[in-house]
Parts: C-alpha cells; structure tokens; sequence
C-alpha cells in the first residue's frame, strides 16, 4: 500500500525524517522562498492562490487533483501530528508501517474529537468568527446537499467534533471527501464578501470545512479510528480555556487558537 502523508507549512520548518512524509509548502504562489525544497502546492492543477482563504487545503486540493498512483493520502501540519504513543516528537510520528496496518481495518484514521464542553460546535464557530458563512453553509447544503442536512445539523449541536483538519483516508474516501468538501465550499465562496474580514477571519473556508469533516463521514459511514494527536512545541490549554470562558460570555475573540 502507498500512502503519503502530506505536511503543510507556510515555511521552511523541521520536519519528520520518516517514511511517506511529504511536506507541502501552502501559498506557495506567495510563500516561496530560496532553499525550500518542499513540494509546492502550486503545481499542476491547484488553488495555491487562494490559500490565505483556505489555510491548509491548498494542500489537499494539490493532492487531490495530482496525486494519482497513491492508496492512502493525509494531511499533518508542520507543528501539529499524529501519534500512536508518546513522546510527541518529530522523531516519533506515527510510522506508514502503523498507518497501513489500520487502513487495513479502517477507511480513515482521525485525530480525537475536540470536546468543547460548554458550548456547541455551532455557539463556539459564531462566538469565534463571523456568523454569515456557517449560516450560509447550511442553507447551500438544504439546496445541493439535503442529503447531509440530517448529519449537518446533529453535528452543529453537538460539544465535540474531529478538527484541525487532520485525516490519513484510503484514495476513495479521500475523493469523496474532496468532492464534498470543496464542492460546498465552493458555493460558499461565491456568496461571501470577505474583503473586509481580518488577517484571521478570512481564513473561514479552512474553519468550515474543520465541521464539514463529521459531517461526510457519517452521513457516508465511512468506518474510522481515532488517535492521538500532538502539537510540536506544547499546546496553550490555559490561553485557550480562557479564549473558551469570553466566548460563552459574549466577548469577541481576537484570535482563533489552534
């Protein structure tokens, strides 16, 4: 089984010396710079342009439409990974060898679901960023997609979701996945005016599509694992609970932290 694993990074960062590891450099158009040696995600068909919009799907798109003699494809990013026991290191990322063994079970291995508590995925996307293109996913969905309605809004209310936009997925799911995914995120694109939207906000077709992955899963059942997952350098849980508690008060986030 081939499987390639792509790592998105904005810059040249380090990365794991591992097997079936691809780093991807996203906005490339934009990012380039001498000495990275990456794979650029602005060859052949692709929306490198458009990744400040799109964070780290450039590189999946990128992936979808070139990638071809592949079985298996995921997506890390370059500080964010998947792991299957500790320590969380560059050194210790989970090996294709453990990837294949799960795929032979499973269509897609996730990372755990992200439990915000007190809220619903729903409150905390609004509470977070601007309410109109989450609003205006679920009206394209009614209109193109009723058939995910159903699993959309079940998902909307519920406290936990598979986020980070992370996933290794067998080449068909991953199709079907795409296909989904930029399919509606297209559409959004077309009737949202982000010009006007901070640094931070205009990346909303990467915050969506994070609440549109349990959306195709289950509507399709795909069957899935979950692992663990960790971020290189630490994570700001106490920054984060802070940012969790002025959401559920009302107050405006000035960031979103991943």
């Amino acid at each position: 089984m081939k499987t390639e694993i792509l790592v998105a990074a904005h810059k040249k960062f380090p990365m794991p010396k591992v097997e079936g590891y691809v780093p991807v450099l996203v906005g490339a158009t934009r990012n380039y710079k001498d000495g990275i040696s990456y794979q650029r995600d602005d060859e052949g068909e692709n929306i490198s342009s458009k990744n400040p919009n799109y964070n780290e799907l450039t590189a999946v798109y990128w992936a979808w439409k070139n990638l071809k003699d592949v079985d298996a494809i995921g997506l890390v990013h370059y500080r964010r990974y998947l792991f299957d026991s500790k320590p969380y290191s560059l050194d210790n990322v989970m090996s294709i060898q453990k990837v294949n063994q799960l795929l032979s079970k499973y269509d897609v291995i996730l990372p755990k679901k992200r439990n915000y508590y007190i809220e619903s995925n729903y409150s905390h996307y609004i509470h977070a960023h601007h309410q109109e293109p989450l609003d205006k996913t679920r009206e394209i969905i009614v209109k193109d997609y009723p058939q995910y309605l159903p699993m959309f809004d079940k998902v909307m209310k519920r406290s936990k979701a598979h986020m980070f936009n992370m996933f290794i997925m067998k080449k068909d799911a991953f199709d079907s996945y795409c296909n989904f995914m930029f399919g509606v995120l297209e559409k959004v694109e077309k009737q949202i005016d982000t010009s006007n939207y901070s640094v931070q906000e205009a990346r909303v077709y990467g915050y969506i599509s994070e609440l549109l992955m349990d959306v195709w899963l289950e509507t399709n059942a795909y069957k899935y694992t979950e692992v663990a997952w960790g971020q290189i350098g630490g994570k700001k849980n106490i920054t984060k609970a802070i940012l969790l508690i002025e959401r559920k008060l009302g107050i405006k986030a000035k960031t979103h932290l991943n």
